[in-house]
């Protein structure tokens, strides 16, 4: 497996630190980065847009945030996407079960997979074999 770069956008302080756990109990993830809002990490993305070593390999996306939320983030996101030189693997990534919101999710051919919390470590060590 190639080094992989992990973003974690969720506002769950908690959360956050549980999959950060997690990553960096596995070898091939190089670097996580958390962010409480999507645009902070949007922010960061255009700032490194230029720099692959910067962005991440694939992104764990929380719904309901503070700001910007998961779906405002991904209408940006994806008039991003041509920008970059990099493909990259977004999972939203939610404590909802509501059909509104996993039909939202499954509309937008850019998110790869609606996941529901907790994610266990095997889970997503399957994922990110999937993306190296």
């Amino acid at each position: 497996m190639k080094p992989i770069n992990v973003f974690v956008i969720d506002d769950d302080e908690i959360y956050q630190f549980t999959i950060g756990v997690t990553l960096k109990s596995i070898p091939e993830v190089r670097s996580t980065r958390t962010f409480s809002d999507g645009a902070e990490a949007l922010e960061y993305i255009v700032v490194h847009q230029n720099d692959d070593d910067e962005l991440p390999d694939i992104i764990f996306l929380d719904i309901n945030m503070p700001v910007m939320d998961g779906f405002q983030f991904m209408e940006e996101f994806i008039e991003l996407l041509p920008k970059l030189n990099k493909s990259i693997k977004v999972y939203m990534v939610s404590s909802s079960m509501d059909p509104k919101d996993i039909k939202k999710a499954d509309r937008i051919e850019e998110i790869s997979d609606y996941l529901v919390k907790p994610l266990n470590s095997k889970y997503i060590k399957e994922i990110l074999s999937e993306i190296s």
